[in-house]
């Protein structure tokens, strides 16, 4: 069993019944967290009440409220990348410094032996700064692998090394924000991977926050504008996309109107830099890359 430390950072709001679920995954770990950080933002529900109950219990599980902030319903807090600023609000409040930090949304939970196994990664490997395991979630009944690009992290269980917390803590808050810290970790000459053999269930879809389909579209667009992606890459992909969810023509839609109210962009230039260059028509079809 590997010596590393691990602590949980979970952004939260009106999430009682899959914390519930969460919370009986996490306390089942064969390594426990040294922390779980519940951020608060504003719910309405018993969120912060059960967290109380269960540090109450276990010493380990502690809540972090925030007061309530304004920009509408939660799908518009995940625009505003208010996941960004509850993990980063979240490990602000950590009181010991881990090996490694994990974002884990509430809707999401593991076997008993995920973060063993998950830390192992880490112990084996210096160079993997951040990781993931392999989301599945429900179809017909079914538990389905979900895909991904190689080299691309899950947003819902997305675990950090320590040294590789300050790349996601410079970050703006922003929809995207958790692409641009895989590019600047690889920058640094480390690496980003989802282990296909940790397995976690998503137990709300991607985008199931959103109104509809065309709604996801239309937010992945506009994070493609603040990130920088290039015009022809972004029509590729939406395209590409199409074939299975004809709703993601709306990518094109959110790119064009973040561009024609000159929205902000991702101020990192080494980072835009980085990306355009990977969207490149050549090596983007060598990757795969317009399906992620």
């Amino acid at each position: 069993m590997t010596g590393l430390t691990y602590a949980v950072v979970t952004p939260a709001r009106d999430e009682e019944v899959n914390l519930e679920r969460l919370s009986a995954a996490l306390i089942a770990q064969t390594v426990t967290p040294i922390e779980w950080v519940v951020v608060d933002d504003g719910s309405t529900d018993r969120t912060p009440e059960l967290v109380r109950e269960l540090g109450a219990e276990h010493p380990w599980i502690r809540l972090h409220t925030e007061a309530q902030r304004e920009g509408g319903g939660i799908e518009q807090g995940r625009r505003h990348g208010r996941p960004l600023d509850g993990l980063k609000r979240g490990v602000a409040q950590l009181s010991v410094q881990p090996d490694v930090v994990v974002k884990v949304d509430a809707d999401v939970s593991i076997d008993p032996d995920y973060f063993e196994r998950m830390l192992e990664r880490f112990d084996e490997d210096p160079l993997l700064g951040i990781a993931s395991g392999s989301c599945y979630e429900l179809e017909d009944g079914e538990w389905v692998r979900r895909t991904k690009v190689e080299g691309t992290v899950w947003g819902a269980a997305r675990a950090y090394r320590w040294n590789c917390v300050p790349d996601m803590m410079a970050l703006e808050p922003s929809m995207g924000w958790d692409g641009l810290d895989e590019l600047k970790v690889q920058l640094r000459g480390m690496h980003t991977q989802s282990f296909t053999d940790l397995p976690f269930r998503h137990h709300r879809p991607e985008g199931g926050r959103e109104r509809s389909r065309l709604h996801q579209g239309a937010a992945l667009g506009r994070a493609s504008w603040y990130m920088g992606y290039r015009p022809s890459y972004l029509v590729l992909r939406s395209v590409y996309r199409a074939r299975e969810e004809p709703a993601a023509l709306a990518m094109m839609w959110g790119y064009a109107s973040s561009a024609l109210s000159r929205s902000p962009r991702c101020p990192d230039a080494q980072i835009v830099r980085e990306l355009r260059s990977r969207q490149r028509l050549g090596p983007a079809l060598r990757r795969g890359a317009p399906s992620s």
